[in-house]
C-alpha cells in the first residue's frame, strides 16, 4: 500500500495522542503527518517513529492534500471542519457525537459491521467507547440465538472525560489522603474516593446523554433499531479502561460452554473467566490491551434464558483511538 498523507485533528488530546501511539504500533502507512489542534496548542511538538512533529492550527484550508483525517477534538469541531476535509477529498473518520445517528453515515465496530460500509463512503462514525466495548461482548452471542434484551451497568473510568479529568483524580487523590478538601474542576463532584452518576446532562426521557448514546449506538451497530435496552452509566475512580456489567436475556436458553466458546473465538474479545481464582476482567489488566476481556459469565437465575457478563475495555484504545485506527485501515484502500 503506498504511503499517506494523514491529519489526526485533536492530536494534542488523550484520544490524539493514543491514536498516535497506535499508528505508530501498527505500522500504519503514513507518508505526510499533519498534527492539528486549537491554535493555543499551535507551535507544540509531538513525536512519531522518532521524530519531532509540529503541531499546526486547525483552519478550514488546512486539510490541502491530505488523503486520510481522524478527528477528535469534540463534536462542535467535526461539524465545523469534516466539510473543509471531504472537500478536499480526504476521507474522514470522526472520533465525536456528531454524526453517529445520521442513517446515511455508518456507525463502525470493524469486527462487527466493517464489511457493511458502502464502497462511496467518505464519512465514517466512530463510536461511543462505552457502546464498542458493549458490542465487542454481545456480536459473539448474537450467533447463540435472539438477543431480546440487554440491561447494563457501566463503570467508566476519567480517561473518558480526558487528560484533564485523569489529572483531576491523581490531584484530588493527593489532596484526599493529606486531609486536603477537593475542588472539582473536570467533573461536578469529587472524583476520588467516590462515585457519580456519569457528568452527561440527565435528558427529557430520564437517562443522561451518555446513557442515551450507549442504548441508540450499539442498537444501530448491531443492526438491531428493536433491542430492548436500558443502560446506568456511572462514573468511578480509575485512570483508565471501562468497566461493564451486562445482563443479556436471548429468545432461548444458552449453554454456557457455547457462551464462552463464542466469546474466545472472536477476534478482539479475550476470555477472562477464572472461578477457581476469582479472576474476572478488571481496568488494571486491561489498561494499554487492544483485546476488550470478557468474564464473569453465569445464568441469571432469575429470569429465564437470560446470562450475565462482566467486561472490561481500554476507553483509549479500543474505546476511541485503536478502533479509529482500524477503521482508517479499512478505507486505506480507498484514497483515490
Amino acid at each position: 500500500m503506498s504511503l499517506l498523507n494523514l491529519a489526526i485533528v485533536g492530536a494534542t488530546g488523550a484520544v490524539g495522542t493514543e491514536i498516535l501511539a497506535v499508528l505508530e504500533q501498527r505500522n500504519f502507512p503514513v507518508g505526510r503527518l499533519l498534527p492539528l489542534a486549537s491554535p493555543r496548542s499551535a507551535g507544540k511538538t509531538l513525536s512519531f517513529r522518532g521524530e519531532p512533529v509540529t503541531v499546526q492550527a486547525l483552519e478550514e484550508n488546512a486539510f490541502e492534500g491530505v488523503d486520510l483525517a481522524l478527528f477528535s477534538a469534540g463534536a462542535t469541531r467535526s461539524r465545523e471542519f469534516t466539510p473543509s476535509a471531504l472537500r478536499s477529498g480526504a476521507i474522514v473518520v470522526d472520533n465525536s457525537s456528531a454524526f453517529r445517528m445520521d442513517p446515511e453515515i455508518p456507525l463502525v465496530v470493524p469486527e462487527i459491521n466493517g464489511a457493511n460500509i458502502r464502497e462511496d463512503q467518505r464519512l465514517i462514525a466512530n463510536p461511543n467507547c462505552a457502546a464498542i466495548i458493549l458490542c465487542m461482548a454481545l456480536a459473539p452471542l448474537s450467533s447463540l440465538g435472539r438477543i431480546e434484551r440487554v440491561i447494563v451497568s457501566t463503570y467508566q473510568s476519567t480517561s473518558g472525560a480526558g487528560a484533564l479529568a485523569m489529572e483531576e483524580l491523581l490531584e484530588q487523590t493527593r489532596g484526599y489522603l493529606a486531609n486536603e478538601e477537593p475542588a472539582p474542576e473536570a467533573f461536578q463532584w469529587p472524583i476520588a474516593f467516590n462515585l457519580f452518576s456519569h457528568n452527561s446532562e440527565v435528558e427529557e426521557n430520564g437517562y443522561n446523554g451518555e446513557e442515551n448514546k450507549l442504548m441508540t449506538e450499539t442498537q444501530k451497530i448491531l443492526g438491531r433499531p428493536d433491542l430492548k435496552i436500558s443502560a446506568t452509566c456511572v462514573r468511578v475512580p480509575v485512570l483508565r479502561a471501562h468497566c461493564e456489567s451486562v445482563n443479556v436475556q436471548f429468545d432461548r436458553p444458552v449453554e454456557l460452554t457455547s457462551v464462552r466458546d463464542a466469546l474466545a473465538e472472536f477476534d478482539g474479545v479475550e476470555l477472562c473467566d477464572d472461578r477457581d481464582s476469582n479472576h474476572f476482567p478488571m481496568p488494571r489488566e486491561c489498561t494499554g490491551e487492544d483485546n476488550v476481556r470478557v468474564g464473569r459469565i453465569r445464568h441469571d437465575q432469575s429470569t429465564p434464558n437470560a446470562v450475565e457478563l462482566f467486561v472490561s475495555g481500554d476507553q483509549l484504545l479500543k474505546g476511541a483511538a485503536l478502533n479509529a485506527v482500524q477503521v482508517a485501515e479499512l478505507m486505506a484502500p480507498r484514497v483515490r
